[in-house]
């Protein structure tokens, strides 16, 4: 069925094959590499790379000691990128993150003079640790560089170092002393991934390689030239016009006012997503089939980065509540309709 609906798509010729032989072989080996110190969760690894190569941003969610930090840190450490960590709490403000203006006096003159000091937003990789335990107003200091790569401090703008990835983490377990994100800087992640318990064998082999020996030193693989590389191949990736109406359909069923959304979704959704779904879905799709070795997207490929991309986007009613509906069980079920539709 893929690859009927991408007949006419477009040529894909010998140069776009190999670029997407060496993206999953690259993929291949950081996938190997993660290994020798994160056991298990190979989905998250995979999830937080297409948003890498699409040039999105993820919200991870998890509870504590999960190794959320240690992949990041890792994953950093095997790109030769440079890896910030802001630690969010209740008192940061804007200039903690950002950076801040600062007088310096000039040796040997003895003049005065404005020096601005960068914060730890000038980063390729930054890990906002617990980016919910800080007021809105520190939490919009990285709206700007989210969606622009660059800051406004003093009414000079600096430009951010690419690539550029910021990566928030969340406890869904305590809520006391938090400030939920607000919907805009959500819609800015490409992707809110969830990570779960490792299974028992996972958690048995953490125990045992944990507590016997020290972290094992990463080999970098890819630089930040080349990942701009690989961003820039992932947009050449193919999305037949029926693929992309796929993605279409599939968030404008989202949305409970609309005449195109079934009957569960207008019951169980009081808000749905807006158009930027509709671009993460497409190059998330794009990053997911060119990790796999493919030039073409599919449905499938739409169908896996869905949920990373459409659970934080949904505002579900009270009935979904007292249902026990889930954002995922609605976003597989919708996945389904949309696919009989075709």
């Amino acid at each position: 069925m893929a690859t009927d609906l991408n007949a006419g798509a477009g040529q894909v010729d010998e140069q776009d094959l190999k670029a997407a032989e060496q993206a999953a072989e690259i993929y291949g080996k950081l996938t190997n590499e993660l290994s020798r110190v994160i056991i298990g969760q190979e989905e998250v690894l995979k999830q937080v790379l297409i948003a890498l190569f699409a040039q999105g941003h993820c919200l991870l969610e998890g509870v504590p000691g999960l190794a959320k930090t240690l992949m990041i840190s890792s994953i950093s450490e095997m790109l030769s990128l440079d890896f910030s960590r802001i630690q969010f709490t209740p008192d940061l403000m804007p200039s903690d993150i950002v950076g801040t203006e600062i007088l310096e006096e000039e040796e040997g003159t003895g003049r005065r003079q404005m020096k601005f000091v960068k914060g730890p937003i000038f980063g390729n990789i930054i890990l906002g640790d617990e980016i919910n335990r800080t007021p809105p107003k520190t939490q919009a200091a990285l709206l700007q560089a989210m969606q622009e790569y660059q800051v406004t401090i003093a009414g000079q703008t600096f430009d951010l170092t690419r690539p550029f990835l910021v990566l928030g983490t969340q406890n869904p377990i305590e809520q006391e002393g938090t400030y939920p994100l607000p919907e805009a800087q959500l819609d800015r992640f490409m992707f809110r991934i969830l990570i779960d318990y490792p299974t028992f064998e996972e958690e048995l082999q953490i125990a045992e390689t944990t507590t016997s020996q020290d972290k094992p030193e990463l080999n970098s693989l890819l630089d930040a030239a080349e990942i701009m590389q690989l961003q820039q191949v992932v947009r050449k990736v193919i999305v037949g016009k029926s693929i992309a109406a796929y993605a279409v359909r599939l968030v404008r069923g989202t949305r409970p006012f609309s005449d195109d959304s079934p009957q569960f979704v207008k019951d169980y959704l009081t808000w749905g997503a807006g158009p930027r779904a509709c671009q993460a879905l497409l190059m998330g799709a794009k990053a997911n089939a060119l990790l796999e070795g493919r030039f073409h997207a599919s449905i499938d490929d739409i169908r896996y980065v869905a949920f990373p991309v459409l659970r934080h986007r949904l505002v579900t009613s009270f009935s979904a509540e007292s249902d026990g509906v889930t954002t995922d069980k609605i976003i597989g079920d919708l996945c389904d309709q949309t696919s009989e539709e075709l």
